[in-house]
Formats: C-alpha cells, sequence, structure tokens
C-alpha cells in the first residue's frame, strides 16, 4: 500500500486532472482502499465548486476608455464641422454680390454652424436626467439655430432670389440630416460616458 503523504502530494495534480498516467493509477488504487485520501479529494473537489462560484464576473472595460471615445467623437466632430465652415466661407467669399449672393450661406454654412454649435450642449450633458432629453435637445438646440440662421439671412438678402432657392432647399435637407446626426451622435455620446 502507498503512503498517504504521496498520495495527499498527488491529489491535488489529480483533482486537477494534470496528474500523468502512472500517477492516476496509483492515487485511484489508494482511493480503493483509504478513506482518509477519499475525504481529503472530496474536500479539494467542494472548495474548487466554491472557489468557481465566487469568481468574480468579468469587469466592465474602464470608464476612462469610454471618455476617451467619446472626447474623439466630439473632437472628431467639431473638426468636421470646421472644414465645412471652411469650405463654405471661401465659396461664399468667391460668390459674386447680387441674385447669386448667400447661395453658400443657405446651403452650407448655417446648417453647419447650427451643427455645430449644437455641440456646445454636449459639455451638459451630466446634467441631463437621461440620455433620451439629452440628444432630443441637442436635435432641437440644431434646429433652432438654424431656423434662427434662415431668418437671418432672409431678413440679411431682403428675401430669397429665385436663383438661390435650390440652396435653400438644399441647405434645409442638410439641416434635418445634421438634426438627426446630432440626435444620434449625441445619444451615442452619452451612453459612451455611462449615461441612461
Amino acid at each position: 500500500m502507498t503512503d498517504c503523504n504521496i498520495i495527499q502530494d498527488l491529489l491535488v495534480l489529480y483533482a486537477d486532472d494534470c496528474c500523468s498516467g502512472a500517477g492516476k493509477a496509483l492515487v485511484e488504487d489508494h482511493l480503493k482502499s483509504c478513506n482518509k485520501c477519499r475525504k481529503a479529494l472530496e474536500e479539494m473537489k467542494a472548495a474548487t465548486t466554491v472557489n468557481k462560484a465566487k469568481a468574480p464576473s468579468p469587469v466592465p472595460a474602464p470608464r476612462r476608455v469610454s471618455e476617451w471615445k467619446a472626447s474623439v467623437i466630439q473632437s472628431v466632430m467639431m473638426f468636421l464641422s470646421f472644414i465645412a465652415l471652411v469650405v463654405g466661407v471661401s465659396l461664399e467669399a468667391y460668390t459674386p454680390t447680387g441674385d447669386d449672393n448667400g447661395k453658400w450661406a443657405l446651403a452650407i454654412i448655417i446648417p453647419v454652424t447650427a451643427f455645430l454649435l449644437s455641440q456646445v450642449n454636449w459639455y451638459f450633458v451630466r446634467s441631463y436626467r437621461s440620455r433620451g432629453l439629452f440628444s432630443t435637445l441637442t436635435a432641437v438646440i440644431a434646429l433652432c439655430i438654424a431656423g434662427a440662421g434662415y431668418l437671418w439671412a432672409f431678413l440679411h438678402y431682403g428675401g430669397f432670389a429665385s436663383t438661390i432657392l435650390p440652396f435653400l432647399f438644399i441647405g434645409i435637407g442638410a439641416t434635418a440630416i445634421l438634426c438627426i446626426a446630432a440626435k444620434l451622435l449625441s445619444s451615442k455620446y452619452a451612453s459612451m460616458l455611462g449615461k441612461e
């Protein structure tokens, strides 16, 4: 009969199913006749089951990474808005005075400015009670700023000449698209910051 001290040393490997063929056979042969070692094996298996039950659940991604990604989204949106504004202002600068004046303001500058200024609301995301309210209000802010911009353009240009009406409709379409984008992106931004 094998010494219990040797079997006790092998039991840990046996319980984890890491024992070699010869070691496994030695332990199994010993367990047939030794109650003390059988009890020790049962205790090891019970302890392993308890430890597996107490294992911590997977840790969610660190909040810092999400905040960084949210910041990147906001920075990219601001950068793209700025580029679109530069393009719109450059095109408007080359537009001759007269009936064609203001077409790029209507088509690009007003919608993009409204989208860009709605992002100011992103800095106040933590003060909103819900992500839905935050994203909806961001879109409403963009819409209100665009509406004020179109009203200003109407007064500034003394109405809209028929030659720039197609640009007005393009601008209104762009405003609608950018308001939807403002709502969706702000909702994603708030979600990354943990806002429910």
